[in-house]
């Protein structure tokens, strides 16, 4: 299994197959797809105190939720709104530790994956310590010795876009942590090829914009 820098003392929990999950999480960042979590009885992401972006086309959504939780974000685009959280962290919508329109929850919310956090061996952030635990009892199986070559990728490329921030050009790079996770996954051949580390910090970086543009340009492989 790949060096992960998370450990747990808690009970582990099954992350399923790291090539399945690879395959469905880069499909869901492109738009193809959604993620299929085994949440169980975890809401982390339900009390972390994350504002939800709800879009027009989320119109069962837009139906369940009162409208005076909801405030339009125009610099996103119009019809774009986001739906805030209570002063302890809870979304609105949650209810007796449940949410309470399941069924009708936004895109956000179904595309939203922590095991993210667990390929990329970071945390979700000093904040977020429900989701925290969850990421650290997350374990992945892998049916290939590439299946596990394509996490170790992963996990070198998050700690290089945290600890080589300054060689990104024009200073494009994410700085919190669900980015820097995304930005791993979309980019992670870059840490393939073996020449990699001979390779100079603001070359690798330059090969990680590259690849990331790609990626969202739809020519990237699997």
């Amino acid at each position: 299994m790949p060096q992960n820098s998370l450990t747990s003392a808690h009970a582990t929990v099954d992350a399923g197959s790291f090539g399945s999950w690879l395959s469905q999480f880069r499909a869901s960042l492109r738009g193809q797809a959604g993620t299929d979590v085994p949440c169980g009885e975890c809401v982390g992401c339900c009390v972390s105190s994350y504002s939800i972006l709800v879009r027009p086309e989320d119109t069962p959504a837009l139906t369940a939720i009162p409208s005076e939780w909801l405030t339009d974000v125009p610099s996103l685009g119009a019809g774009i709104k986001a739906m805030g959280y209570l002063p302890d962290g809870h979304c609105p919508m949650l209810r007796a530790g449940k949410c309470s329109i399941y069924m009708q929850r936004p895109q956000t919310c179904r595309d939203y994956d922590c095991r993210v956090f667990a390929a990329a061996g970071i945390e979700a952030g000093l904040d977020k310590t429900v989701i925290n635990t969850r990421v650290r009892e997350w374990r992945f199986t892998y049916a290939t010795e590439a299946e596990r070559a394509a996490h170790r990728a992963i996990q070198q490329a998050a700690a290089f876009i945290r600890e080589h921030q300054e060689r990104f050009p024009d200073k494009r790079f994410p700085k919190n942590p669900s980015g820097i996770a995304v930005l791993a996954v979309k980019c992670y051949q870059v840490f393939l090829n073996p020449k990699h580390e001979q390779q100079e910090h603001a070359v690798l970086a330059a090969s990680i914009v590259e690849a990331s543009r790609d990626f969202d340009n739809n020519r990237c492989g699997r």
